[in-house]
């Protein structure tokens, strides 16, 4: 099968299209053709050096945490898919890949309605996202501020703290101010004094969620009475020296058919900023590794049903 993998550790440049074995799907898993899969930062963090809790890096080895795609074969023991149906799901590695191999409990079905790509995009950042309305308790008549609202989790961390009724300050560049707006966000741009604009824009806040880094939480810490609603994504050293939280996602299969319903129900939007075939796999690691944008990039993987 076609697969992008890195051999060593390295730059963009070290993620190659390449033939490799398909795998081999034991009896409690399911087989997919891989139809699309999302590009994380956390699998760019894998390409230059760091190892997933839990796993162990084997070169060559396929990148890419999420697909979606359609059921070619079932194990023995699965009893929930069969050939044919169209699903997404996750796991830790290898989705980066023409077909993946993965347990049935991180595979659900795929809404007809919900396109390939927004499907193929949505468990990592949706999850990471819904995980953090649980530790941040985020309801209704909070005030949440979101550092790097226009990313991949932040643009999903917005949209469900304003369905629950919350309202959302989130930092971002000018140039995606009125995309902050169409989420139901109030945009303040990011950068040096952001929190005199923050003040200005809102009279306390309640959350804050940093989705960014870049120092962010230190700025969040002045404006939020308590640590305990004050949580990172991507700055976890600084997270410990300030006494905030680090939110890691707990990825399940409950957790993103709620997502993919929101998706269905037109209530989440999932916004594609860039779609990139397998062989520019690369391509699409320099994009994210700018920390701009909005949104998320895919790769185009299979051909859809």
């Amino acid at each position: 099968m076609r697969a992008a993998a890195i051999a060593e550790f390295g730059p963009p440049e070290v993620l190659r299209e390449q033939e490799l074995p398909r795998p081999i799907a034991a009896a409690d898993e399911v087989m997919v053709r891989v139809v699309t899969a999302g590009v994380q930062l956390t699998d760019a963090a894998v390409r230059a050096g760091w190892t997933p809790p839990g796993s162990t890096i084997r070169f060559p080895q396929v990148l890419g945490n999420e697909f979606a795609g359609v059921v070619v074969e079932v194990g023995a023991d699965v009893r929930q898919f069969s050939f044919g149906d169209e699903v997404a799901g996750f796991n830790v590695l290898s989705c980066y890949a023409e077909y993946v191999a993965v347990p049935q409990t991180q595979v659900v079905s795929k809404p007809t309605a919900v396109p390939w790509e927004a499907a193929g995009a949505l468990s990592a950042s949706g999850q990471t996202a819904h995980t953090a309305m649980e530790d941040l308790a985020v309801t209704a008549g909070d005030v949440v501020l979101v550092h790097g609202a226009a990313g991949g989790v932040g643009t999903m961390f917005t949209q469900l703290a304003v369905q629950a009724g919350a309202t959302v300050i989130g930092t971002a560049s000018e140039g995606n101010h009125d995309y902050l707006r169409s989420l139901g966000a109030v945009p303040v741009p990011y950068g040096a004094g952001q929190g005199d604009r923050i003040r200005a824009a809102t009279p306390r806040v309640d959350v804050a969620l940093d989705t960014a880094g870049h120092g962010n939480l230190r700025t969040a810490v002045d404006l939020v009475d308590d640590r305990d609603r004050v949580a990172t994504i991507v700055d976890m050293a600084l997270a410990e020296a300030l006494g905030c939280r680090v939110v890691r996602s707990r990825r399940s299969t409950g957790r993103l058919t709620d997502l993919l319903d929101r998706v269905d129900d037109g209530t989440l939007r999932v916004h594609i900023r860039g779609t990139y075939p397998l062989e520019e796999a690369a391509a699409a690691h320099r994009d994210v590794e700018t920390g701009h944008g909005r949104g998320k990039n895919v790769l185009t993987i299979g051909v859809a049903p």
